[in-house]
Order: C-alpha cells, then sequence, then structure tokens
C-alpha cells in the first residue's frame, strides 16, 4: 500500500476495537477520537494520539539515563480509521471527496455528507 487517505494531522475514528470504557450514550458508539501523529505508507500504518498505548521497557544504556516503563503509541492500521468531519451537526465519520480548486488546480479534500472542507 502506497497511498493513503488520511494525512498528519488528520482528526480520525477508530472504526475497530472500541475502548469499553467509553460511554456509549454520548453519540460517540464507544469509538476513539484523535489526530494523526504520524503516517508510513509503506506498512499502511498510521499513529493515532491516545490511541493503541502501549507500554515499553527501557533500559539504562548511559551513565544518568533513566530505565523504566514507558507509555507510547503504537501503530494501527490506516483501514481501521476514518476521517472525522467537525463541520457536520454531530460530527460524525466521513468519507472524503475530492475536488479541485482556483487556477492552479489545487486538489482539496471535501466531506462528503456536508460539502465543506476538512
Amino acid at each position: 500500500m502506497k497511498k493513503l487517505h488520511v494525512k498528519t494531522g488528520d482528526t480520525v475514528v477508530v472504526l475497530s476495537g472500541a475502548d469499553k470504557k467509553m460511554k456509549k450514550d454520548d453519540g460517540t458508539t464507544g469509538r476513539r477520537i484523535g489526530k494523526v501523529i504520524a503516517t508510513s505508507p509503506e506498512e499502511g500504518k498510521v499513529i493515532v494520539q491516545g490511541v493503541n498505548v502501549v507500554s515499553k521497557h527501557t533500559k539504562a544504556r548511559k551513565q544518568g539515563d533513566v530505565s523504566g516503563i514507558v507509555k507510547t503509541e503504537g501503530a494501527i492500521y490506516a483501514s481501521k480509521v476514518q476521517l472525522y468531519c467537525p463541520n457536520c451537526k454531530t460530527g460524525v465519520r466521513t468519507r472524503a471527496g475530492y475536488e479541485t480548486e482556483g487556477d492552479k488546480q489545487v486538489k482539496v479534500r471535501l466531506c462528503a455528507k456536508c460539502g465543506k472542507k476538512i
């Protein structure tokens, strides 16, 4: 997979692995919403802030370094996330539509539901 439908800095909804601690009555249906920190098109994975937090055990390599358990975000497959539209009424997940804009033919992403820029 060489091309991803999300970019770094996008707000996304994680489609699989709903968090059981989140309440289901607030309209989110237990889905995690976060910002994309990094993308890896070669692997087809993204790193989302606050999602898939893993514990990493580190060892002190130099004198003065501290060892211990560090929490960091792990990568998830890009097919498990979808764009989040804050412009829609309920702020739902959406597909991206594309349109050219201006004389320079700049390609912009649009919300497929409300038609506004993402």
